[in-house]
């Protein structure tokens, strides 16, 4: 779709040089070259430039999603069917992991990111780390069987990467695609079944090939950045390697999601996990811990004092009963709040933003932790900048040009006051009904029939047919 020159905001949450960031009527925006040149409230209904497009409703900055995991929208609604644990959930994912080829995984990346986009997500960070073929061997291989032909070695064997990098800008969103080393099963033990996908072998082989990926896939509104998976599954001695492969980009790590994972780290090097990567030189300004639930108060100091985001998802967390984070521990400590959406049980980030606060109140029995204010810093500038896109997330001159339109006469939103508060408290990702990306028109109420449509085709087709390299008789291919 093309984009006008000008819109005029009915109200819109502006940051203005000289006053906090805040919601105002009637705000006139030029965007030039994917960029707001102007930002200007209180206009007039009749403008001197007739072709402004009037977006009624609240229009916030595009929002972040911080974490996903594409190929788990293939889950949603069939692991609720029987008592288990995280680790029974995981077996479940395991099961789709093994059926992705770069067709299939880029069908479902692009319907997934098609529906973020209908939540008013405008970035992702794709935590990426189902890497090979499901035999463990990488794609472009020599002898490999259905090898590609042709092309540069880095984009062969980076062929999953380069499928979800494609959807994203096939659909218009930005993406930061988080490469993952993801090297054991756990302390001391080789990865098991579908892992074997996940293994680069050495954390120096999976560098060498993070490094060829940047070189392939880095473009405007692309960041390849890194990712420890968790420290189970990579080895104290490879983290410094990890960081280091990293250093100056986005590195996120999955932190303390579970007690079991707390207690194996004790256990094999006397030390939590946040201790641990903080020892490899892990923490730091740029690097992302992944939910941070089960945490230490010396845990907390050490993430705050490396002045680290922590990005929760709290709709995934409550759907695998991992349970409540310090999110407001952590921000008093000096970490920066993000918010995913993970496993896509649920994509909603006015939901995700809505938990941090109601989780809190749980928690504690206490209400009032975080503001509208903060929670929607979180969920856009914060977000977009622990992504590595620091001129995203604001409507402001010389940011990028994202606007997300709310519906405010909703049956959620009527009568709320169409301010921070409906935006946190009361919107849902139904009432997102108009959605620009860097200048471009990329989603309106009118596309969700056929994001439906294809949601259901790509789910289809990865459940439907047999994993790669096996036929329908469960024979391998040769």
């Amino acid at each position: 779709m093309s984009a006008p020159a000008s819109y005029l905001l009915e109200r819109a949450l502006v940051a203005l040089p000289g006053r906090p960031v805040e919601v105002r009527d009637q705000v006139r925006v030029t965007v030039a070259d994917g960029r707001f040149t102007s930002v200007e409230p209180d206009s007039p209904d009749s403008p001197g430039d007739p072709s402004a497009v009037l977006l009624a409703g609240l229009t916030l900055p595009g929002l972040a999603n911080t974490h996903s995991h594409a190929f788990h929208r293939a889950l949603r609604g069939r692991t609720q069917r029987e008592r288990g644990s995280f680790w029974t959930w995981r077996e479940q994912m395991y099961g789709v992991a093994r059926r992705l080829d770069p067709a299939s995984y880029g069908a479902l990346a692009r319907a997934t990111y098609r529906e973020m986009l209908a939540a008013g997500v405008t970035s992702v960070g794709e935590f990426h780390y189902v890497h090979h073929r499901p035999d463990g061997t990488p794609y472009g291989a020599s002898g490999a069987a259905g090898g590609a032909a042709g092309g540069a070695a880095g984009e062969r064997e980076n062929a999953l990467a380069l499928a979800l990098v494609d959807a994203a800008r096939d659909v218009g969103m930005r993406i930061t695609l988080l490469d993952t080393c993801y090297l054991a099963a756990g302390f001391g033990r080789a990865p098991e079944g579908a892992q074997v996908r996940f293994s680069d072998g050495t954390a120096e082989a999976w560098a060498r090939r993070t490094t060829a990926l940047r070189a392939a896939a880095e473009r405007e509104g692309v960041v390849v950045g890194t990712a420890v998976h968790s420290v189970r599954a990579v080895p104290p001695d490879a983290l410094g390697v990890v960081a280091a492969t990293g250093a100056g980009r986005p590195l996120h790590v999955h932190l303390s999601e579970q007690v079991a994972e707390n207690e194996a780290c004790l256990a094999a090097t006397g030390l939590t996990p946040t201790a641990l990567l903080d020892r490899h030189g892990v923490l730091g300004p740029m690097t992302s811990l992944v939910h941070a639930t089960h945490l230490t108060d010396d845990d907390v100091a050490r993430i705050g004092g490396a002045a680290a985001y922590a990005s929760f998802c709290p709709t995934t967390e409550r759907d695998l009963g991992d349970g409540i984070g310090p999110s407001r521990a952590l921000a008093e400590a000096g970490a920066r709040l993000t918010l995913g959406s993970d496993s896509h049980a649920v994509i909603d980030p006015f939901e995700e933003m809505r938990a941090v606060e109601l989780d809190e109140r749980l928690r504690t029995q206490q209400r009032g932790h975080w503001s509208a204010g903060e929670l929607l810093a979180a969920a856009t500038y914060d977000g977009h900048t622990s992504l590595g896109f620091a001129d995203a997330g604001r409507i402001a001159v010389g940011a990028r040009a994202d606007l997300v339109t709310l519906d405010t006469s909703s049956p959620a939103t009527a009568g709320t006051g169409a301010d921070e508060q409906t935006a946190v408290f009361a919107a849902t990702a139904a009432d997102v009904v108009h959605v620009v990306v860097d200048g471009r028109v990329v989603h309106t109420s009118a596309d969700r029939a056929a994001i439906g449509a294809e949601l259901g085709a790509a789910v289809a087709r990865l459940h439907d047919e047999p994993p790669e390299g096996i036929t329908d008789d469960g024979e391998a291919t040769p």
